[in-house]
C-alpha cells in the first residue's frame, strides 16, 4: 500500500535540515548482528543506542532514509504521556503499575534533552508545551488532567492558565483555558531524528538505507531478515516499522490502522508577529476530537497541523485547507503565504494503546497513534532492557490488550472514519 521513496518528502523539515542529511550505503551481501533492526526512525534509533552503549553489535536496516516516515515529518511536540492517555494502563496493570509507566514518560522526557546536550544535537529545542480547550464546556478536562496528574501520578510539572492570562501565550481569542506542561516542549523532528542516527553510529550502529526488507525467517540461531540486495543475521529481531510495517509481518499489521495527518508552514513572519502570534514560544494543541497543534519555528515559521484521513490519499487542495483552519486561531494572518504543506502516516490501534511486545527472539513497539515523540523514548528504553534480559517494563506493555481491525485495513478504515465524523459533530455541537 505506501510507496517508499529513497529521498525525503518535499517538507519544512527536509529543506531546512538539508545540511545535516548523510545518505548512508545500501545493505549489500551478509551481514551478522547481534541484533537487526528494521526501521531507522525514533523507535528504531532509540533501541539501537540503548544496545550499542550496552555493548551489541546492532545493524539497523531502512527501506528509505533516516527518519523519512512519521519520526521526521510530524508536529514535533514533545508531550508527556500516551496518546489513550493513563486510564487503560490503570486498568490493565492497577495503579502501582501505571505509577511505573507515568515514571517511564518522565524519564523519556528527561533523556530527550540528555541525549540532545551529550550529542551535541542541533535541533531547535524549545521548552513548554500547552494544552488548550477551544470550548468552555472542556476546560474541566484540563483542570481534572492537572488534578489528577499531581495526586494520583505525582507529577506537579502542570500550571492552568485561565482566558485572562491565554494572551501572555497565545495571540488568539479562540482559547477558553490552557495547561501549561513546563517539561513538555517542541524541536524540529528530522534535524533530531537525524542527529540520533549519528549518535547511533558515533556507538558501533551500522544504518542501512535503502535496504528494505523484503522478509525474516527463524531458525535455531535466531532470525535472518532479507532485503533486496543482502541479508543479515542476527539473534535478535527488532520491528520498528510503525505504520509502515506493510506485509513485512501480518499479525501486526492487523493492529495498526495507518492514517494520513497534515501539517502546512508559512512564509518566515518575522520575530514581531512571532512575539504577537506566540509570546511564550510554547508549543499549543487543543482538547478537540478532531484537534489542531501548531507552533513557531527557529526562523520564525507558524507550523500549523490537524485533519486526519483514512483513504490513504492526500486531501485535495491541502494547503487551501489547513490555511482556513490556521485562520480560525489567527485571523491576523490573512495576507502570510502558506510555503510548505505536507503530510504522513500514523499507526492507530483501535484502543490508541501502545503495541509493544515479544514473540521468541521477534519484538516490536507500534501503535503510538500520533503521540510518539516521548513515547517511542520509552518503547527504546523497554525493548533494549528486554532483548538484554530484563522484560519487566516490557510486561507492563503486553498487559495492553491491542486487537486486530475488524474487517482488516479497508473495513477498518471505514470504520475509523465513520466514527471520526461523529467526533467531529461532537466537537461542532
Amino acid at each position: 500500500m505506501f510507496q517508499q521513496g529513497t529521498d525525503y518528502l518535499d517538507s519544512y523539515y527536509s529543506v531546512s535540515s538539508q545540511e545535516q542529511q548523510v545518505r548512508r550505503p545500501r545493505l549489500e551481501g551478509e551481514v551478522d548482528a547481534d541484533v537487526v533492526i528494521v526501521g531507522a526512525g525514533f523507535t528504531g534509533l532509540y533501541t539501537a543506542l540503548n544496545l550499542a552503549e550496552a555493548g551489541l553489535k546492532v545493524a539497523v536496516i531502512e527501506a528509505s532514509r533516516v527518519g523519512w516516515g512519521a519520526s521526521g515529518r510530524n508536529g514535533g511536540q514533545i508531550i508527556l504521556g500516551f496518546s489513550c492517555d493513563m486510564p487503560p494502563f490503570e486498568a490493565a496493570l492497577g495503579l502501582a503499575g501505571a505509577r511505573e509507566v507515568w515514571r517511564l514518560i518522565q524519564e523519556a522526557a528527561g533523556e530527550i534533552r540528555g541525549r540532545i546536550a551529550r550529542h551535541d544535537i542541533d535541533c531547535d529545542l524549545a521548552e513548554g508545551h500547552l494544552w488548550t480547550s477551544v470550548q468552555q464546556r472542556r476546560v474541566g478536562l484540563l483542570t481534572g488532567w492537572q488534578e489528577e496528574a499531581a495526586s494520583k501520578w505525582g507529577y506537579e510539572g502542570l500550571r492552568f492558565i485561565p482566558k485572562a492570562e491565554l494572551p501572555q501565550h497565545i495571540g488568539s481569542d479562540r482559547y477558553q483555558a490552557a495547561l501549561l506542561d513546563s517539561k513538555g516542549g517542541h524541536l524540529h523532528p528530522l534535524k533530531y531524528v537525524l542527529g540520533l542516527a549519528r549518535a547511533a553510529e558515533a556507538a558501533g550502529v551500522r544504518i542501512h538505507e535503502d535496504s528494505q526488507a523484503t522478509g525474516y525467517a527463524r531458525s535455531s540461531n535466531g532470525v535472518t531478515v532479507q532485503t533486496r540486495h543482502g541479508r543479515i543475521q542476527a539473534g535478535k529481531l527488532v520491528l520498528a516499522c510503525n505504520a509502515y510495517i506493510d506485509k513485512l509481518d501480518s499479525r501486526l499489521q492487523s493492529r495498526v490502522l495507518p492514517v494520513g495527518t497534515y501539517i502546512i508552514a508559512t512564509e518566515p513572519l518575522g520575530e514581531t508577529v512571532a512575539k504577537q502570534l506566540l509570546p511564550s514560544g510554547h508549543a499549543v494543541s487543543d482538547n478537540q476530537f478532531i484537534l489542531d497543534y501548531f507552533r513557531m519555528t527557529a526562523d520564525h515559521r507558524l507550523l500549523f497541523g490537524g485533519k486526519c484521513t483514512y483513504t490513504g490519499k492526500t486531501p485535495r487542495n491541502l494547503a487551501a485547507g489547513m490555511r482556513a483552519d490556521m485562520l480560525k486561531v489567527f485571523p491576523q494572518l490573512q495576507s502570510a503565504k502558506v510555503t510548505h504543506a505536507w503530510g504522513g502516516h500514523i499507526d492507530i490501534t483501535m484502543p490508541r494503546t501502545p503495541d509493544f511486545g515479544c514473540d521468541g527472539d521477534v519484538y516490536w513497539a507500534q501503535g503510538f497513534s500520533g503521540h510518539g515523540i516521548v513515547p517511542t523514548c520509552v518503547a527504546g528504553r523497554v525493548l533494549a532492557e528486554a532483548i538484554r534480559g530484563d522484560d519487566t517494563h516490557l510486561k507492563l506493555f503486553t498487559a495492553l490488550r491491542n486487537p486486530p481491525f475488524p474487517g482488516g485495513e479497508k473495513l477498518g478504515a471505514l470504520f475509523q472514519a465513520v466514527g471520526m465524523s461523529y467526533y467531529r459533530l461532537r466537537d461542532y455541537f
